[in-house]
């Protein structure tokens, strides 16, 4: 198996509204949540999941910003106060490991060129299999109920 690496989002992104008002937070589109079950809340800085009681932030984050039509963008949630986590080369972290997820391939031009839903038990398959094309640069991870960005890999 090639070596991946699986990165959250950088914590200095969500830094500027930790500890933000309602009003201001508001005022840029953001929610302050209570996460309320196990599970629930997914955090795509810490790549923890978010304890029953925490505060979470809920926004609308631009994961695929290239001018193409795969452009996209969707609800997230952050840990607030989230610092950054940097899984191990060949980790998958745990908040995976108990989703069915949608991987996504694209291309250096930013192009989807393959696409596959996995149990995240057994993501490496689909890493493995995806990253074996050259045609593929890297791959995006979306929790495939919800549809929303999980992760990026990377060959290592």
């Amino acid at each position: 198996m090639s070596s991946f690496r699986v990165s959250g989002l950088q914590a200095e992104i969500f830094r500027p509204l930790y500890g933000l008002s309602e009003t201001e937070l508001s005022a840029q589109g953001v929610m302050r949540v209570t996460a309320s079950g196990e599970g629930a809340y997914p955090c795509r800085v810490s790549l923890r999941d978010a304890t029953p009681g925490e505060a979470v932030l809920l926004l609308n984050y631009e994961h695929q910003a290239a001018p193409t039509p795969f452009r996209a963008r969707h609800a997230i949630f952050v840990r607030e106060g989230a610092t950054q986590e940097t899984p191990e080369p060949n980790e998958v972290p745990a908040l995976l490991r108990r989703r069915l997820l949608s991987v996504r391939a694209f291309d250096a031009a930013n192009m989807m060129v393959d696409a596959d839903v996995v149990d995240g038990v057994v993501m490496e398959t689909a890493i493995e299999r995806l990253l074996a094309r050259e045609d593929v640069a890297f791959l995006h991870v979306h929790f495939a109920k919800w549809g929303c960005y999980a992760v990026r890999v990377d060959r290592v």
